[in-house]
């Protein structure tokens, strides 16, 4: 008799771990009473659809099924890409593309996602209008040259605006860059032609500089030549004139001399010759 109620009491209490074990299964998937926090996220705690002050870190919590709920987002560096438009100082339509690296301050997660929300309503509300903003005031400061030339002291200008701009949001930026530059068909026009321009005025001062050079060149020539005959000039006597006239005779009278038709002029001179 005593074996019949050990072993009948054993199959209750198999199934009463059974129903116990099924009952903890049911609670965990369909009531979660835990939330799982990822690497690189913080949790935002709700009770009855209220924003806590305590904000969760990586790893598992226990919460209250029905009661808690856990937000969970990203605080890991975000990039997005921003085209923004603006006018520069001299009037001129400015587009650009903004490439913007931010995250969430992991300690204001809930702050941000109660008065924001989500990481594309954070995008929407708050960062394109910001980078569109700035980006305007920025470059209604600078001429297009100066926005081109001076493009990192405009990336600072900005960086700093943002910073300054985002921080009250419970947002950092991490890094801002001026990806590319476009202006509009007829202002490329101009400066295409600008540089036409530039490059033929450069082409004519070459050409016009090569002129006076060759007329200096030729001035020193002719100033050469007039110095050497004047010198010459100076140096000819009449006993240098008979030598050079001996030294270019061939030893030969003319054939036929005309009334007109000089002699040679050579002065031989007695017991010159031996």
């Amino acid at each position: 008799m005593r074996q019949t109620a050990t072993s009948l009491r054993l199959p209750q209490q198999s199934k009463q771990f059974l129903i116990g074990g099924g009952a903890l299964v049911f609670i965990a998937l369909f009531l979660r009473p835990f939330a799982i926090v990822n690497a690189g996220e913080r949790g935002v705690i709700m009770q009855f659809g209220q924003v806590q002050s305590k904000v969760l870190g990586e790893g598992i919590h226990f919460v209250i099924p029905f009661i808690t709920s856990v937000k969970t987002m990203s605080v890991r560096v975000q990039r997005s890409d921003i085209n923004a438009q603006a006018a520069s100082r001299d009037l001129q339509d400015v587009t650009t593309q903004v490439a913007l690296n931010w995250h969430i301050e992991p300690d204001q997660v809930n702050t941000v996602y109660q008065r924001v929300g989500d990481e594309q309503q954070i995008l929407e509300r708050i960062i394109n209008p910001a980078v569109s903003e700035v980006l305007k005031a920025a470059t209604a400061k600078k001429n297009v040259e100066e926005i081109l030339v001076k493009r990192t002291e405009l990336k600072q200008e900005i960086d700093q605006a943002l910073k300054n701009r985002l921080d009250g949001y419970g947002l950092a930026v991490d890094d801002v860059s001026l990806v590319n530059f476009g202006f509009s068909p007829e202002f490329n026009k101009s400066i295409e032609a600008k540089q036409i321009a530039e490059q033929q005025a450069k082409q004519a001062e070459f050409v016009a500089l090569k002129a006076t050079k060759d007329a200096e060149a030729e001035v020193n020539r002719a100033k050469g030549q007039a110095e050497a005959q004047r010198l010459q000039r100076l140096t000819l006597t009449p006993d240098l004139l008979q030598k050079q006239a001996i030294e270019k005779w061939d030893g030969k009278f003319p054939i036929y001399m005309g009334g007109n038709s000089p002699l040679p002029f050579i002065n031989v001179t007695p017991g010159s010759s031996k």
